[in-house]
């Protein structure tokens, strides 16, 4: 699959090796050029109403906050300029600054692939911050170190960084049919590949087979890797497969499934056609937008493709 996907192709040289630098990041700060981007309950400040884009602020503005110990994120170098994001949660900020904000899952699919990627960076690691205030080794209170890369406890001293969690999306698929179930949190019709966390000690084609077998108790042979996809709610990387189902009974797992039904390659080439090009009907079975990556798994699969 060579697609790029929402949030994928970050455009940014993340330059890693140089996080620890202080009167480097300090001097990229005193640059006149460098942007920030800030969000406030994870939501982006935007520009623009009928076509919104990401609104890349300078610096000065900010520097109240940044000097308050607001979390701040060096995100990487890009166009001959440092990008860096800032949590704006409770920020006193000017009305003029005070632009738009709005929800990441309806803004992204209006941006570049380029701008949702670093979006989707700076999303996923402003959420880690504010949700990993405390060491979680002795319970002190942590601080952000590394340009935003690493808390670090005063009390202990332990160091603590972000981490992606794995999940492995897959269509199981039989001659012509594939598999698909409707989440039971989901209201409507919607109907989309299976899905579930890497466990520990667990290869992710382990992970496709059991999630199958557990989610619709159908049981899995030959898997094959399609792609992967950046996904920041909070911080997921999912991992796209097709699997070969040796079994069609299904029995749903009432606490993951609402149902789950085999669709032939015709039914689910509509289903794509129809969420690609606006919102669900209630009155027919659908598929996730284009935003999500199992939208384009059974594009690809209905459309003949990508086979296991």
């Amino acid at each position: 699959m060579e697609d790029v996907y929402c949030f994928g192709g970050n455009p940014l040289d993340r330059a890693s090796e140089r996080r620890d630098d202080g009167d480097w990041i300090a001097k990229l700060l005193d640059d006149p050029q460098t942007r920030l981007l800030a969000l406030r309950d994870l939501k982006p400040f935007t520009r623009g109403t009928t076509t919104p884009t990401l609104d890349w602020q300078p610096v000065a503005p900010w520097r109240a906050r940044i000097g308050a110990g607001a979390p701040l994120v060096f995100l990487g170098l890009g166009d001959g300029r440092a990008h860096f994001a800032i949590d704006a949660v409770g920020a006193d900020v000017a009305p003029e600054l005070d632009t738009g904000l709005i929800d990441v899952r309806a803004l992204a699919p209006t941006l570049a692939h380029g701008e949702a990627a670093i979006l989707a960076e700076a999303r996923s690691l402003l959420d880690w911050h504010a949700r990993h205030r405390f060491c979680a080794q002795c319970g002190a209170p942590s601080t952000v170190a590394s340009a935003g890369w690493k808390r670090h406890c005063p009390a202990c001293r332990a160091s603590h960084f972000p981490r992606t969690d794995p999940v492995v999306i897959m269509l199981a698929t039989r001659g012509e049919r594939a598999l698909l179930g409707r989440n039971r949190r989901r209201p409507g019709a919607r109907f989309s590949c299976l899905a579930g966390f890497v466990e520990p000690g667990e290869t992710p084609e382990e992970a496709v087979r059991r999630e199958v077998r557990e989610e619709a108790g159908v049981r899995c042979g030959r898997v094959r890797y399609l792609a992967a996809q950046p996904w920041p709610f909070p911080s997921s990387l999912m991992m796209g497969f097709l699997t070969e189902a040796l079994t069609e009974e299904i029995t749903v797992d009432a606490e993951e499934l609402a149902e789950a039904r085999w669709f032939s390659r015709t039914e689910i080439r509509e289903m794509v056609a129809r969420a690609a090009t606006g919102p669900d009907d209630p009155a027919q079975v659908s598929l996730p937008s284009p935003i999500a990556i199992a939208h384009h798994i059974c594009r690809r699969w209905s459309s003949g493709l990508d086979s296991v």
